[in-house]
């Protein structure tokens, strides 16, 4: 089938086996125009936030500056008058959202739906692989959902409240050009789902919200706010009506919180913070520099950190001096279903106490992966808590400095951490060029964040040199290759198919390949995203090879 012509310099490819109907639903002749004025007015500041991210890292590179609060900034931080947008109704009280909820899986965003979860996080970004399929798959569901066309689920403006979540800035959409250019990820995510499901959302009160990820600067979050001023004006919707809350998922963003709220206000829905993206993007801006050698994140990385408990306190205090919710990161733990044995009470036992910690800093509310952790969890914020949320908690106590968000803790590395980082790198790697954005390991649900520390430590650890606190090896090329074939060998014994093993192989060479590059790559997805293409056709060729070997 060929391209799919759209208005005038849009090309879109045909759409995937059995989504012809969606596909149609979707990109309907109005759509399309939509979405090509969308991308063709901020294709260039997309561009530009790219172009400034590189130069502000390479700065940091050549100068040898470490961030601090910006000085050209600090009327907005010392103004103690302005506030954001009033907090809409379904909003107030979101303790327990579902995460990492990749809506191309339609059973689990029904069970979600269905849940007692006040809210879900509608995943195109972590959690989800963005093959055309899963979008396309995804936000047809998303759809569904807003429109009432899913049988025995709430009414929309009853069911939990959707916060979705396009993809970052990093991503492109290999299957529609624009004006001779690949689309921007969020910009294609973004004006699908709010053309489709906006009017229809704020028409029952239920938005439209979203979760914007990666934002590193206030000028990032400035070009957001352009783009939903745009698109209320385009859609008929008051201004204000999207609401968006940033995840502060990178050490440059955690500098300018007051700012990205600010520039955000009439659209600002708060603040998240989480612990593995944020932690990565240490490596990502000072993995290079030995002070920033981050130890082993199965042993010494945790939000009682001073780097990231300061950081959460940070937020927590930022969001509600200015009248925005503050929410926490997602408990990734898989609770074991039999709740009288040991391994349940064990699991839901480490759960809370971290999460205890989160609403004991104020936060408003956080995410979970197992639907089974919802109702204990709004059960341990009404122990603890009063009301709807935490706005009230001023958090006056909290002075944070620079030093503080820059302190890096105390520790080495283990062979357990080394071996359990390359398992999550390559698993991750595999789980991509299956068409799946997230996995289980050991009882965790894993998704790229994870991914992302993951293999950002081992290559950090090999620059660096970092000793094993077993028996004092260096992290090297050659231990790294050794440890990836046993890593391999273990998980190939679960593997049932010659498919799937050599699938598995080729996950772990790219893993190498991505750990042992000379210069560090900013993102797993971006690097998976540009090489999947060639990843699938080697992947088929070597099956094609296998194939024949056995006639």
């Amino acid at each position: 089938m060929s391209n799919k012509q759209g208005p005038a310099g849009v090309e879109l490819s045909p759409p995937p086996t059995g989504l012809e109907a969606e596909y149609e639903t979707l990109f309907t002749p109005e759509a399309l125009l939509f979405v090509q004025e969308l991308i063709s007015l901020f294709d260039e500041e997309v561009d530009e936030v790219l172009r400034l991210r590189a130069s502000r890292k390479a700065h940091l590179d050549l100068s040898g500056e470490l961030p601090k609060f910006l000085k050209s900034t600090a009327h907005i931080r010392l103004d103690p008058n302005w506030r954001v947008g009033p907090v809409p109704l379904r909003l107030r009280r979101r303790h327990v959202d579902v995460g990492d909820l990749a809506p191309c899986d339609t059973e689990r965003f029904i069970q979600a739906l269905q849940s007692p979860a006040q809210g879900l996080q509608v995943d195109f970004d972590d959690g989800n692989c963005p093959t055309f399929h899963n979008q396309i798959k995804g936000i047809h569901n998303v759809y569904k959902a807003a429109h009432n066309h899913i049988p025995n689920v709430p009414h929309i403006s009853r069911a939990p409240v959707l916060m979705m979540r396009p993809r970052a800035w990093n991503m492109v959409e290999h299957n529609m050009m624009v004006e001779g250019k690949q689309a921007p990820g969020p910009l294609f995510d973004f004006g699908l789902l709010v053309f489709h499901c906006g009017r229809t959302l704020f028409a029952n009160n239920s938005g439209p919200f979203f979760y914007l990820s990666k934002v590193e600067n206030r000028l990032e979050a400035k070009l957001w706010n352009k783009i939903f001023v745009w698109t209320q004006q385009k859609l008929g919707l008051p201004l204000g009506s999207i609401k968006a809350t940033v995840l502060i998922e990178n050490v440059l963003a955690a500098f300018e919180m007051e700012e990205i709220l600010f520039e955000l206000r009439e659209h600002s829905a708060g603040l998240n913070c989480g612990i593995w993206d944020y932690s990565a993007s240490f490596v990502n801006k000072f993995g290079h520099r030995q002070a920033f050698l981050l130890p082993d994140r199965s042993k010494y990385v945790n939000m009682e950190k001073r780097f990231l408990r300061s950081y959460m306190d940070l937020l927590v205090q930022t969001c509600h001096r200015r009248g925005a919710l503050a929410t926490g990161g997602m408990a990734a733990s898989l609770l074991p279903r039999d709740p009288l044995s040991d391994s349940h009470q064990r699991v839901l036992t480490t759960v809370t106490r971290l999460k205890l910690l989160e609403i004991q800093a104020g936060v408003d509310g956080f995410m979970v992966y197992d639907m089974n952790l919802i109702e204990p969890m709004q059960k341990l914020f009404q122990r603890f808590t009063e009301g709807d949320n935490q706005l009230h908690q001023l958090r006056t106590d909290v002075t944070v400095s620079h030093e503080d968000l820059l302190a890096m803790p105390l520790g080495g590395v283990t062979l357990f951490g080394l071996k359990y980082n390359i398992a999550v790198g390559v698993l991750f790697i595999d789980a991509w060029l299956t068409g799946k954005g997230h996995f289980f390991y050991r009882g965790q649900v894993e998704d790229s964040a994870t991914a992302e520390i993951s293999r950002s430590q081992v290559w950090q650890w090999i620059r660096h040199g970092a000793q094993l606190e077993d028996d004092q090896r260096p992290v090297s090329r050659e231990l790294v290759v050794l440890l990836t074939s046993g890593v391999l060998r273990e998980l190939s014994a679960s593997c049932h198919s010659v498919r799937a093993k050599q699938r598995l192989h080729t996950a772990a060479d790219v893993f190498l390949e991505v750990v042992l590059k000379r210069d560090f790559p900013a993102f797993i997805t971006t690097y998976l995203n540009e090489e999947h293409t060639f990843l699938n056709a080697h992947q088929r060729t070597q099956l094609e090879i296998v194939d024949k070997s056995k006639l």
